[in-house]
């Protein structure tokens, strides 16, 4: 059972990494004008949801499989998705809006935000890997 919630985080993971990777380069890509501001954002607006479900489903398992420390390490996280998903002013047209993401540094903070996600998410790949080896041992 415990390997079993290991591997499936580690796919989540590796999910994870993937969309935050995705995040960088069309970011970059709209810092470097090879795409326009619309484009990026519906792009990037259309993981978001996604990406808050991934990384919901990651500390949900470690929630109920009682690795509190690793909860404990999601939770920041998947609180953080959300709370930037719901405080999306009504006009706007995502987490991401093409009217503001040039406005006061937006971008930067935006790349920044992806580049802490993929340090964060690559930690928690190579904790999920060492517990799933651990927990195939024991089994």
């Amino acid at each position: 059972m415990e390997a079993a919630v290991f591997i499936s985080s580690l796919v989540d993971c590796c999910a994870l990494i993937f969309l935050s990777v995705y995040f960088i380069i069309t970011l970059s890509d709209l810092e470097c004008d090879y795409i326009n501001a619309r484009s990026c954002c519906s792009k990037l607006n259309k993981w978001v949801l996604p990406e808050m479900v991934a990384q919901a489903l990651a500390t949900v398992l470690m929630l109920v499989s009682t690795h509190w420390f690793v909860f404990l390490l999601n939770l920041p996280v998947a609180s953080w998705d959300v709370y930037r998903y719901v405080k999306v002013p009504l006009g706007n047209m995502g987490v991401y809006d093409p009217t503001e993401i040039h406005n006061r540094g937006q971008l930067k903070s935006h790349m920044k935000e992806a580049m802490i996600k993929l340090g964060f998410h690559l930690l928690c790949f190579f904790i999920y890997l060492y517990s799933m080896i651990l927990a195939l041992i024991n089994d």
